[in-house]
């Protein structure tokens, strides 16, 4: 694994804290690198915790009462379900529809009295705790509950302040809806731990991030396609396409994307997925995302470590494919410096790609003060890994989200040789480079490209 996703929906701040910090603890001892995004829990409409139970099955035909009443856990009637928006019995109508966790279970209103919504159930399955719920009335979404809500939420402000003092590396912010969210929350950041190195991921998982999804792509670090959410505010058969246009789209503006969500649910359960969950990681990889997340299946799953095992066979198998049929080709990508000096960097990465897969390289060293140059060279998806060399480790963490990229952390010298000399002799005791392998080598200090043979 790359990243360790923590999801502010769920336990406490506590249980998080010592999540984060055996992280950081294991990346000490082992000499990894891996980093943490902290993802809020947004404005969502959702059922609150379910008497203590990790879950409870609703049956077809059942009659259960949703409602805005807190009760104490002891007291709480049977089948009843408190839901954490005040407005909730105002906004939705009798024959509205009630999709619980984007359809896992799906009810029909059948009455309103006061606060109280009763439905009936008619698409059995699980409810688990704090899973969000959407309404639909004639076939379309019900929008207005959400008109009123911001797109950060006071417990999602007090979780930010959490994780600026933990030192998270990723902050992922749920139901974005526009640009000046993710600028709001950038300043913030900057305002409360001036020089931080944390990136804000935009989630798209509503139809309003839709309408401004480029500008929202540009402004942030990174993007999310969080398709359980998605496609609960979407016609199913558009989540595919909205998924496509992200990948692409992100690649054009150089920012990494993640697609995830029902990945490999069935091995929630399961020892192995079904084989239509490895077509869907297989179509990921192969539209080039930068990154695929598990959720439930490494959060609550009985495999964990077999879903991962699948995710890294399935897209190594896929990308070596791909690489194969010649499909990962540097195309014409659009031009995203804003300055001339940006520009010659641009193209001096565009050329190192092209120049490594002529040349049939073994590898590409790229020594980067920002992490930009190498993010440049990963947006070309060159056919050799690319070894990244930077002077911190919070840059170090936040390139792990990148496509291609292997980032290791070295204090670079002014000496270009002996920066050489120690990778390869680091790579070397590693086994991840051997003599006589050829080395395409970038620096955005000296903006030079280099072909060398490892001694």
């Amino acid at each position: 694994m790359n990243v360790a996703r923590v999801n502010m929906c769920h336990g406490t701040r506590e249980w998080h804290r010592d999540v984060i910090r055996r992280v950081r603890q294991l990346n000490e001892e082992k000499g990894f690198a891996v980093a943490v995004m902290m993802d809020t829990e947004g404005s969502e409409i959702h059922m609150d915790d379910l008497n203590d139970v990790e879950s409870t099955k609703a049956e077809d035909g059942q009659i259960w009462t949703f409602t805005v009443r807190a009760f104490d856990q002891p007291s709480r009637p049977e089948r009843t379900i408190t839901v954490n928006y005040d407005g909730f019995a105002e906004d939705v109508k009798v024959g509205d529809e009630l999709l619980v966790d984007g359809g896992m279970v799906t009810f029909v209103v059948i009455e309103k009295i006061g606060p109280d919504v009763i439905c009936r159930c008619t698409d059995p399955g699980l409810l688990l705790p704090r899973a969000n719920l959407t309404f639909w009335r004639n076939g379309s979404l019900v929008r207005e509950r959400n008109a009123m809500l911001p797109t950060i939420s006071s417990k999602d402000w007090l979780d930010i302040d959490f994780g600026i003092e933990e030192g998270v590396d990723f902050i992922a912010v749920s139901f974005v809806k526009s640009a000046e969210v993710i600028k709001t929350l950038k300043s913030y950041i900057i305002d409360r731990s001036p020089g931080s190195q944390i990136g804000i991921i935009a989630k798209i998982e509503s139809i309003d991030s839709l309408k401004n999804l480029e500008e929202i792509i540009q402004v942030s670090d990174g993007t999310m396609v969080a398709r359980g959410d998605l496609g609960a505010q979407i016609p199913l058969e558009q989540v595919p396409l909205i998924q496509h246009e992200v990948i692409q789209l992100c690649r054009q503006l150089n920012k990494p994307v993640i697609v995830a969500s029902q990945l490999l649910e069935s091995m929630i359960e399961y020892p192995i997925p079904t084989r239509a969950e490895v077509a869907d990681v297989s179509e990921a990889v192969g539209q080039q995302a930068d990154a695929l997340m598990l959720s439930s299946e490494s959060a609550m799953g009985q495999y964990p470590e077999k879903a991962l095992a699948v995710l890294r066979s399935v897209s190594l198998r896929i990308e070596k494919c791909r690489r194969e049929e010649k499909h990962w080709d540097v195309t014409d990508l659009r031009i995203v410096s804003s300055s001339k000096l940006d520009e010659i960097s641009e193209e001096i990465c565009n050329t190192t790609s092209r120049m490594a897969n002529k040349l049939k390289a073994d590898a590409i060293f790229v020594y980067t003060k920002t992490g930009q140059t190498a993010s440049l060279l990963s947006r070309n998806r060159p056919d050799c890994p690319i070894f990244a060399f930077a002077p911190s480790t919070s840059i170090q963490r936040c390139l792990n989200l990148k496509w291609g990229l292997i980032p290791f952390r070295l204090d670079f010298s002014d000496d270009m040789e002996s920066n050489l000399n120690r990778t390869f002799s680091l790579l070397k005791a590693r086994a991840m480079i051997k003599s006589g392998d050829l080395i395409i080598v970038v620096s955005d200090v000296m903006q030079s490209i280099q072909a060398i043979k490892v001694p």
